[in-house]
């Protein structure tokens, strides 16, 4: 049955204003928070970074958590401390942003890829055991759009093979799994604090881990290699003297990202219920659309919803997913995709990596739209989104 005249071929568009598919949620305790640490003392290297570590080591679980100054920044620390070197192997997943495997490349590793699960989108432990080699350092698994991957599976793996587990949690701050919350499970986890996330500090990133050999390595590697600590200095000049250990970097954050981020994490509770109750409403109104596949939970697992992506059944429609997406624009809501296989961008080409590596993941790409969703939406932001899901899905089905 066709629907009314689309707005890409001239007609009304659903919402007369565009809605992103994700943004921040400021408000003006956010504002004073900062605000206080502008006027204070201190704007970088000060109280607000140890205050905000410890209430995210607090809210996952873990001993410990170090700040840096973004996710990426956070999972080039945690590939330094688990010892990637030269040729050391890292499985991880080809569905996720490019950051993931590109921290095993700074630290002269070699990303290997897996395999999806292609009802859950996480790294499929089976294909993980099958890339395991003699020369295997670690797993990135990717809790990806906010639901934890099959943590049991993947540690069990990585145990019988002594194996770091790096879980890349940037879409998973207070997911939890098995009722353990996401932070705590693996040797590091890493989370990102971009302003799409459930709480943002800017930019920012934070590894999280119960390691007290971990710790030491994450704060030094943020600072140049630099250490103050009397119990590890080859030599002590006096109370100014530092050195230089190891070829570190400046990852720092500042004292004002991180008083936005303990502001933000205040409210982190009420993001996330937002965010599921908004996720249960599109599966709720969009269960009777046959042309598409709706998300899937793991047993076990509770995803914190950073996004929610549809699977278009592409046989059931006249248009491709590019015609989709961009009739969907034009109805101002502001679809995206997520990810283009991190090992089909040209630099990764120029490694030698070619499609048809993982064709779960590649056939999943070709099908996905990413559906907007943050704190900050109604419940009318929803319901413009249905009705414009079903306007198009309605004009380019073939029934």
């Amino acid at each position: 049955m066709k629907t009314s005249k689309l707005a890409i071929d001239g007609g009304k568009p659903v919402r007369a204003h565009y809605l992103p598919y994700g943004k921040q949620v400021i408000d003006e305790e956010d504002i004073a928070s900062v605000v206080k640490v502008l006027q204070s003392d201190f704007l970088t290297s000060g109280p607000a970074i140890e205050q905000f570590e410890a209430e995210i080591a607090a809210f996952t679980g873990a001993k410990y958590a170090v700040a840096f100054s973004s996710g990426t920044a956070a999972l080039h620390g945690a590939c330094y401390a688990a010892g990637i070197g030269a040729g050391d192997e890292v499985i991880t997943t080809p569905m996720t942003f490019a950051a993931t495997a590109n921290c095993v490349l700074y630290q002269g590793g070699v990303p290997v890829f897996a395999d999806i699960d292609p009802q859950t989108y996480n790294l499929d432990p089976a294909r993980v055991r099958e890339r395991i080699t003699e020369r295997t350092k670690a797993i990135i698994p990717v809790h990806f759009t906010g639901q934890p991957a099959d943590l049991d599976e993947i540690l069990q793996i990585a145990r019988k093979h002594n194996l770091i587990v790096i879980e890349d949690a940037a879409h998973a701050l207070g997911a939890s799994y098995k009722n353990t919350r996401i932070g705590s499970i693996g040797d590091m986890t890493m989370f990102s604090f971009h302003p799409v996330k459930h709480i943002t500090t800017g930019e920012g990133g934070m590894i999280t881990t119960n390691s007290p050999l971990f710790y030491e390595k994450l704060l030094q590697f943020r600072t140049h290699g630099i250490t103050r600590d009397e119990r590890r200095l080859r030599e002590n000049h006096g109370p100014w003297y530092y050195e230089m250990q190891f070829l570190g970097y400046n990852y720092r954050i500042t004292d004002i990202q991180t008083s936005l981020g303990i502001s933000q994490l205040r409210k982190i509770k009420s993001f996330i219920k937002q965010r599921k109750q908004l996720a249960a409403l599109y599966t709720k109104e969009l269960s009777d659309v046959q042309e598409l596949i709706l998300p899937r939970q793991l047993p076990g697992a509770e995803s914190s919803w950073h996004l929610y992506i549809v699977r278009l059944r592409l046989s059931g429609l006249s248009a491709t997913r590019r015609t989709v997406f961009q009739a969907l624009q034009k109805e101002n809501i502001g679809v995206n995709v997520h990810y283009i296989p991190a090992y089909l961008h040209p630099y990764y080409e120029s490694l030698g990596f070619r499609k048809g590596l993982c064709p779960v993941a590649e056939s999943c790409y070709e099908e996905f739209i990413t559906l907007p969703l943050y704190a900050g939406m109604e419940a009318q932001d929803v319901m413009d989104v249905v009705a414009a899901v079903k306007k198009v899905i309605g004009h380019y089905s073939n029934k």
